[in-house]
């Protein structure tokens, strides 16, 4: 027995939603208990030769709805507001990404010994030590463009041995 779920649906949805609303629960609910109600229809459909599918609908609506009502009535729910949901959030990285950050950090300073002493120093004293172009032109005794240059070429060498594209 195949029924026309698109029909049923067109055909009776509202209606269940209302059914379900004058039940008490909430527009969402009601709306989630609906789609519920076709999905099940849609994976179990009745064995039952001449089985009403309106009817079939309505008993599957009211036995969801039973079932949510007894899981609340046993699981305690409580509303929080957004700040305290955040908080509830665990920020730390999974280890996987622990262990992929680590391997990526070796990376990084293994790289960062095969550079030239002044190219490293340039770069160490720019990115780690939060000096501005011109600050470690002057600490190096080079022009702004030619610490740059050696700035560029760095990155350029650590995204090379990171597997990154490296913009030209």
């Amino acid at each position: 027995m195949r029924w026309d779920l698109h029909g049923l649906f067109v055909t009776h949805a509202r209606e269940i939603d209302r059914f379900l609303r004058r039940r008490g629960h909430t527009p969402e609910t009601a709306a989630d208990l609906t789609q519920d109600t076709f999905v099940r229809v849609m994976t179990a459909t009745p064995n039952g030769e001449g089985e009403n599918p309106r009817a079939y609908l309505w008993r599957v609506a009211r036995n969801l709805s039973i079932d949510l009502k007894r899981r609340e009535r046993v699981v305690e729910h409580v509303h929080l507001a957004d700040d305290d949901f955040q908080r509830i959030a665990d920020s730390a990285p999974s280890a996987e990404t622990v262990v992929y950050d680590r391997q990526r950090l070796a990376i990084v300073e293994k790289a960062l010994l095969e550079l030239p002493q002044r190219t490293r120093m340039a770069f160490e004293m720019h990115r780690l030590g939060e000096k501005t172009m011109s600050e470690v032109a002057v600490e190096l005794g080079l022009s702004t463009s030619r610490t740059w240059t050696l700035i560029r070429r760095a990155y350029q060498h650590l995204r090379a041995r990171l597997n990154e594209d490296v913009p030209r």
